[in-house]
């Protein structure tokens, strides 16, 4: 497997997030190294990084345009090959990231950012019903606890939950380490 048909999508780390009130800073702090890692691991093998924004024009909150949030984190605001802007959960429907990566050959994903469960897994779902391989790099994925009819889940439950529907079906649940020394031992 050669490297140069792989691109990386940094999906939501973007300015919007901290602003939500299930924002945990220690979580974040957790995965910001890792999501660095593969940022620097893919920049230093010349891995396409496609940065995925997401926004809701006119829902009056941080992800609305007009708020001035839908903009990289600060640690992640990397020159990228290209960044799209989504309103949907995934980054393919409402956006040409599907014609970018046909026009430039590339045939396998690697998935990072946030949220593991919502748009990152989403992306990896509909990545893969459109013929990509996938790399679902989990822990470079952020998410937060959950409660659903008073029972909390944690980041851990819905990360090891998200692993579960993806691996084998729609993707390759992969760790940074793993994914690094990877790219770093292909071969072109």
């Amino acid at each position: 497997m050669t490297h140069s048909k792989t691109a990386l999508l940094l999906i939501d780390a973007q300015a919007s997030f901290p602003a939500r009130d299930y924002w945990d800073e220690d979580l974040a702090h957790d995965w910001r190294p890792r999501q660095r890692a593969v940022l620097n691991a893919a920049q230093a093998h010349n891995i396409p990084v496609i940065r995925i924004l997401h926004e809701e024009p006119g829902s009056q909150g941080p992800f609305d345009p007009d708020y001035g949030l839908i903009r990289p984190l600060d640690d992640f605001n990397d020159d990228v090959a290209v960044t799209y802007h989504k309103r949907a959960h995934n980054a393919f429907t409402d956006t040409s990231l599907g014609d970018w990566l046909r026009e430039h050959g590339i045939e396998r994903l690697a998935i990072s950012g946030i949220r593991t469960e919502q748009c990152c897994e989403t992306t990896a779902r509909v990545a893969s019903d459109l013929g990509f391989s996938v790399d679902f790099i989990s822990d470079a994925t952020l998410t937060f606890p959950m409660t659903r009819h008073g029972i909390t889940w944690s980041a851990d439950d819905i990360k090891a939950r998200t692993e579960l529907v993806l691996e084998g079906r729609f993707a390759r649940i992969i760790s940074t380490h793993d994914m690094i020394n990877e790219w770093q031992n292909t071969r072109e």
